[in-house]
């Protein structure tokens, strides 16, 4: 569910005309909506209430401090992988005892910082960078805790780019590993290895991969703690499907459905990690068409919205529903889909100005006829689009702007040309 919908052939975000948005602050520009933010959240939050369950947002996923700042403030803590990421958490105030830090490759300034901070846990990724936390935190007299990232081997079917929980990528220690790792490091006075992390990858459209995953791991977690290890916490991080296309993921209380029974009575607090199933929905990126042409069979829609800011088509293949601002009500859309047709389209290419072929947003879609000036509307890009966003080609970054039921504001500036240089004099 969001909160983006076509009243009388005229798309909202939420009470706002988003013709009314570009008209102001320009094209291209992300509109992210307060209410959506807040209903995949604390349905997350209600369908683990059963269970001892903190929620740490993925702050990668979408990361401007003034989303941070509002999901702080409804109970949300942040999973985070760099220590630009707890800056900005931490200048959003985000509690710290509610922060975990993942990530491969955490540098020894960063892992300082997040041990000054106080975060409630460090994500493992190998006995090597476990060996270099304990180093640190001895350095620096600091006692803190660690997960030790486990891979149960089990595939999401989802694009090889965003797999991580099997055996063969950069990301954790398989099973058979993770004994070892803790017999030998399971009792350090310094960092309490007191919990396991799971982490699938991303864009998961079935609940079966993660209750698998349960299932894989608790045998695990029974072991160890025969063996004298206190395991604490079961970090079942994040990759929980969004709807890029209406109604093809499970809901919260679905996953909740299959994972919560696993888990009572097992004395183990639950982390969650969600990213992409909070914040995917929860924007749209507006974007201007510049010309329409016909090349040999093909259409073009050119737009000035770019793969610098929404690299997910060219990076993953991914699909986003893209439809104009403003249709005829016979062609408002009756859902989200790849497949969708509709009388009165036009199949088409929608692509950008960089000068690179993969700069697409869409090919061979069928849309509503289409003339320069018009508004077009790329769905579900809150999750891994402007985080992901950059300057090529020398193209400032768009502007954000959050909607609260009537009113928006501009949470990011447009950046200028002297912005693109500022650093470089």
């Amino acid at each position: 569910m969001d909160y983006f919908n076509y009243k009388n052939g005229k798309l909202f975000a939420e009470d706002v005309d988003v013709e009314t948005i570009a008209a102001e602050v320009g094209t291209p520009v992300y509109i992210y909506s307060r209410a959506t933010f807040m209903d995949h959240l604390q349905k997350i939050q209600k369908a683990y209430s059963q269970l001892d369950t903190t929620i740490c947002y993925s702050v990668k996923a979408c990361g401007n401090i003034n989303i941070l700042k509002f999901m702080a403030e409804a109970g949300s803590g942040f999973d985070i992988v760099s220590g630009g990421e707890l800056y900005r958490t931490l200048q959003a105030g985000g509690d710290p005892s509610k922060i975990v830090y993942a990530g491969v490759g955490k540098t020894d300034a960063e892992i300082i910082e997040a041990l000054n901070a106080d975060v409630a846990y460090f994500n493992i990724e190998s006995k090597a960078e476990l060996e270099n936390l304990i180093r640190l935190a001895k350095q620096t007299n600091k006692k803190t805790k660690a997960a030790l990232r486990v891979n149960p081997d089990i595939a999401l079917g989802t694009h090889v780019h965003i797999t991580t929980g099997v055996k063969e990528t950069k990301f954790g220690v398989d099973i058979e590993q993770a004994q070892k790792v803790f017999a030998d490091y399971g009792d350090n006075p310094n960092v309490s290895l007191c919990a396991i992390h799971v982490h699938l990858g991303s864009g998961g459209k079935t609940i079966d991969p993660y209750c698998q995953a349960v299932e894989k791991i608790l045998p695990l977690i029974d072991k160890l703690r025969s063996q004298g290890h206190t395991i604490e916490c079961l970090d079942l991080g994040g990759g929980y499907g969004a709807d890029y296309e209406s109604n093809t993921v499970p809901s919260a209380a679905d996953y909740a459905a299959g994972i919560v029974p696993l888990l009572k009575g097992k004395e183990l607090k639950l982390i969650l990690e969600p990213g992409k199933s909070i914040s995917a929905n929860a924007a749209i990126l507006v974007t201007t068409t510049l010309f329409t042409k016909k090349s040999g069979s093909k259409n073009f829609v050119i737009v000035d919205a770019g793969m610098n800011d929404l690299i997910r088509p060219a990076l993953y293949d991914a699909f986003h529903f893209i439809w104009p601002v403003k249709v005829d009500e016979n062609l408002v859309p009756t859902q989200r889909a790849k497949d969708l047709k509709m009388d009165g389209t036009k199949v088409v290419d929608v692509v950008g100005p960089i000068c690179e072929s993969a700069d697409f947003f869409a090919k061979d879609r069928s849309l509503p006829p289409t003339e320069r000036g018009a508004l077009l509307s790329i769905f579900t890009a809150g999750a891994y689009g402007f985080t992901m966003s950059s300057n090529y080609n020398s193209r400032g970054r768009t502007a954000e702007v959050l909607v609260d039921g009537k009113n928006f504001k501009v949470i990011r500036k447009r950046e200028t040309y002297e912005d693109l240089i500022a650093l470089e004099k």
